[in-house]
């Protein structure tokens, strides 16, 4: 007798989608038809979707290649309820955290289709909504230090330490045994302080301003949370031999010259994982994953606050989070 390879199994299911535009009201609220799953892959049943600010950055992104009928979302939380060919039966029923691939059907949906190498189990005493705000910063910030060679004393910058993927770097850089200072606003020093950073630094810099040559040579290392330019500008920051790691966008140009400091820059970006990784790549990072959702439901790992809204308003909570018009992680519960 053949087991069953699904709990629930529905025609069809609600999911937003793009139909074209730039914006996330412009997102159509529509019915997608289920598709065959792909040998490898599983079907979560989404109960919160993450929100990230490459959610709304690609929207009407040509670079993208979507057709009208994509369905955006990179950041979801649920349980398995259907598995394909070549996949363990031990993952259907499975709570689940994923991060996914920007040219696959996405999160924003009732149902998503997901390669189970991908997969993030949750555990049991962790609420399905701080695991879907978990995927695109957490890992993201694992990724960024994972290019740093760790020491115990050395001393470490994060600029942008205020978001969300900040949040992570301190904890996870602290916990490495970085010396942590953080660059941000001034109405999030409390609560990094309370983490355990040394210094607070008021930030970004202003357009057109980079570090002071009056402070030079402070940090081994610099991870830059705010954008390319700002990384560059932020360089100078950093001692002979040091480490400048870009997350928002790569540094066009060397922040140094030729035999002079000896650099190294650092590109991260975690959606390349599912163009150019392999199989020992992401059992690595869903390890690491899996390894942090642990550290949270122990509380030894703190997350942003939680802003949910419902389903029918996500474009509205989409927007909000472009225009920064709220303090903590956005999500949508389904």
């Amino acid at each position: 007798m053949t087991e069953p390879k699904h709990i629930e199994w529905p025609a069809d299911w609600r999911a937003w989608v793009w139909r074209g535009g730039s914006t996330p009201h412009e997102l159509s609220l529509e019915r997608v038809a289920r598709q065959p799953l792909q040998a490898g892959d599983v079907l979560v049943k989404n109960a919160v979707i993450g929100l990230n600010p490459v959610d709304w950055k690609v929207l009407g992104d040509a670079q993208m290649g979507w057709q009208p009928g994509k369905v955006p979302g990179v950041d979801g939380a649920g349980t398995v309820v259907a598995i394909g060919e070549n996949v363990d039966r031990a993952w259907l029923g499975q709570r689940v955290a994923y991060h996914q691939s920007l040219h696959r059907p996405g999160s924003y949906a009732e149902y998503t289709p997901i390669d189970a190498n991908v997969l993030l189990r949750v555990p049991a005493g962790l609420d399905l909504t701080v695991a879907a705000s978990f995927p695109c910063p957490a890992l993201t910030a694992w990724q960024a230090l994972e290019k740093l060679p760790a020491q115990t004393g050395r001393t470490l910058l994060v600029s942008g330490a205020g978001g969300a993927v900040g949040r992570y770097l301190v904890q996870l850089a602290l916990a490495r045994g970085f010396v942590v200072s953080a660059m941000c606003n001034p109405r999030h020093w409390p609560r990094l302080r309370a983490l355990g950073v040394s210094e607070c630094l008021e930030g970004p810099l202003a357009d057109g301003v980079s570090w002071p040559a009056s402070d030079a040579a402070r940090f081994f290392a610099i991870v830059d949370c705010v954008n390319a330019d700002h990384a560059t500008r932020v360089a100078p920051a950093l001692r002979a031999n040091g480490h400048l790691v870009c997350i928002q966008g790569r540094a066009e140009h060397w922040p140094c010259a030729p035999f002079g400091r000896a650099l190294s820059v650092h590109e991260v970006a975690l959606g390349a994982l599912h163009v150019f990784g392999d199989s020992a790549a992401w059992a690595a990072l869903t390890h690491a994953g899996e390894q942090m959702l642990d550290a949270l439901a122990g509380g030894r790992l703190e997350a942003e606050p939680c802003i949910v809204g419902g389903f029918e308003n996500l474009p509205d909570q989409l927007d909000g989070l472009k225009h920064r018009q709220f303090s903590g992680k956005p999500l949508v519960s389904v």
